[in-house]
């Protein structure tokens, strides 16, 4: 962990002026504001009531139990695919959770770096455990992020929230902003058996929506498979997604066999005008 590749990702959340290191596991900026940094090597810039909450140790253990098991893997080859074509030096991951996606898309180089934000400070700390090129950042991407104007050349935003003024605001001119959603046919079996919750049917038609004031469609692709999925299996992936926040998995290991499980994925690569 270093100080001074975590505060260039930086700016001051209460008044935006550049973070730097300014003492042992501290950052700080010219107006006096100080945080503390964890001994694990990520920052807390949280502040104020927040109306979410992160994902738990229990929800990235799941994560980790179904992601391990590369049910995934197309999905996160076809992300590493994309950044790779861009050659980016610097990937900001909003909702990184376990940091599966972004370990893959990484690419390899000491110059090249990335900055694991998540609500969950466990996630976080599980990202950069990953490399010691990923710093770590603990905050809400609802308000305004602690992160320095035109840092990022990639955002990577895989099945998270999406502050699309901040995006632009972080995002290099002509940077690329990748987001992952699901398709509506995404777990479908699982919807219409009661273990997992409903979303949008117009998910992609949204999310276009909300970004054009900003962003320019670049790329889209669509994956989408059946698989096999055993009971345990079926309870991970149950667990470790909004379902668990829904649900509490109430009597979800009773209602969980053998299934068949559709997965499908809509992958957008937008340019920032």
């Amino acid at each position: 962990m270093s100080l001074q590749t975590l505060s260039e990702w930086l700016r001051c959340p209460n008044c935006f002026l550049p973070l730097r290191s300014s003492g042992a596991l501290l950052l700080g900026c010219d107006h006096g504001h100080s945080f503390d940094v964890n001994k694990r090597g990520f920052v807390n810039l949280l502040g104020g009531q927040r109306k979410f909450i992160g994902d738990s140790a229990t929800m990235l253990d799941a994560r980790d139990h179904f992601l391990d098991a590369g049910w995934y893997e197309p999905l996160r080859d076809s992300i590493r695919d994309i950044v790779a074509d861009e050659a980016p030096h610097r990937i900001l991951d909003v909702g990184c959770g376990t940091g599966y996606y972004l370990g893959a898309a990484l690419p390899p180089g000491d110059d090249k770096r990335a900055l694991g934000m998540d609500l969950s400070p466990t996630a976080v700390g599980r990202t950069i455990r990953s490399s010691d090129r990923v710093d770590g950042l603990v905050a809400d991407v609802w308000s305004p992020l602690p992160v320095r104007d035109g840092v990022a050349d990639i955002i990577l935003n895989v099945f998270a929230p999406r502050n699309a003024a901040e995006f632009a605001r972080v995002l290099r001119a002509d940077g690329l902003l990748l987001v992952v959603v699901p398709q509506p046919t995404h777990l479908q079996q699982l919807r219409e058996s009661g273990l997992a919750v409903q979303m949008h049917a117009d998910k992609a038609a949204h999310l276009t929506a909300s970004l054009a004031a900003w962003f320019t469609l670049e790329v889209h692709e669509q994956l989408g498979r059946t698989v096999q999925l055993t009971a345990v299996e079926v309870i991970s992936l149950i667990g470790m997604g909004p379902s668990a926040h829904h649900s509490g998995l109430a009597g979800v290991d009773s209602a969980a066999t053998d299934r068949v499980v559709t997965v499908a994925f809509d992958i957008f690569g937008f340019r920032r005008r």
